[in-house]
């Protein structure tokens, strides 16, 4: 009888922890140290979800087309422009209630205004709704990611992934009563589970006192599988306990922004 070949021996993934001089913030509300406000210059972002009437199917092809290529117009004029970054995703076929994200990013939340009165001139928008639309900005985490501790929240890098995996997020009012320390240990956790995953990469942006939710949360990644098995893994963490709500939930595929008006008509 044939010997069964030998599995190859699986490499167990190496858990590289960096060193750091940042250390665990004890004072998050500044009432020991009466921090000063940060004034640093920061990216906001906006995460705009739309969904079209089908009555603009009912046009004619000609209007439909000219329609399309106007507003693409506007999208590509802005993500030109310097200091500004658009990313465009399509979410025709993945969720009933939208049909696609405009992920734009800027120092000064005026600009999303000033894009989107362009945009509402079009004859396109004449015929779009908006679902949602998340207003969120970009910070430092409070937590110390020991693989990634100077970078962590600082570093973006939008639209990386085939996929954009993108929800709102709120933790229970519970998770501020917990030490420090305390929480320290369950993002310890929560970092630990994630660290394997290592295509799929984290934008977390913050919304308190500007939007309804504490986070708006965005995953980078090119395989839904791996992002899949990363969720079913966090379920498991003791940090998860203090979560009230991150739904809805949107799995955005990354397209320009002209073939993903093809996708709605």
């Amino acid at each position: 009888m044939a010997e069964r070949p030998k599995r190859p021996e699986k490499k167990l993934r190496e858990y590289s922890e960096k060193t750091t001089r940042r250390m665990t913030d004890l004072d998050p509300a500044g009432l020991v140290l009466d921090k000063a406000p940060d004034r640093a210059r920061r990216q906001f972002m906006n995460y705009a979800f739309f969904k079209l009437d089908p009555a603009f199917r009912r046009l004619e092809p000609s209007e439909i087309e000219a329609a399309k290529d106007e507003f693409a117009g506007v999208v590509e004029r802005w993500a030109a422009r310097e200091g500004f970054i658009v990313r465009s995703y399509s979410l025709v076929g993945l969720r009933a209630d939208t049909d696609f994200m405009i992920w734009r990013i800027a120092f000064d939340p005026a600009e999303f205004q000033a894009m989107q009165r362009e945009l509402n001139r079009t004859r396109l928008a004449g015929y779009l709704t908006q679902p949602y639309s998340y207003l969120s900005m970009q910070k430092r985490s409070i937590y110390v990611d020991r693989f990634n501790p100077e970078g962590e929240g600082v570093e973006l890098m939008p639209g990386e992934g085939d996929y954009l995996f993108v929800y709102p997020f709120v933790k229970k009012r519970e998770w501020y009563k917990l030490t420090p320390h305390t929480r320290q240990g369950m993002m310890d956790e929560h970092i630990y589970v994630s660290a394997p995953f290592e295509g799929v990469r984290l934008n977390t942006s913050y919304s308190y006192g500007i939007d309804d939710q504490e986070f708006v949360v965005a995953f980078d990644a090119n395989h839904p599988s791996e992002f899949v098995d990363l969720v079913h893994r966090l379920r498991f963490t003791e940090a998860s306990l203090y979560t009230l709500r991150d739904t809805p939930m949107f799995t955005c595929r990354k397209k320009p922004v002209r073939e993903l008006l093809d996708d709605l008509a």
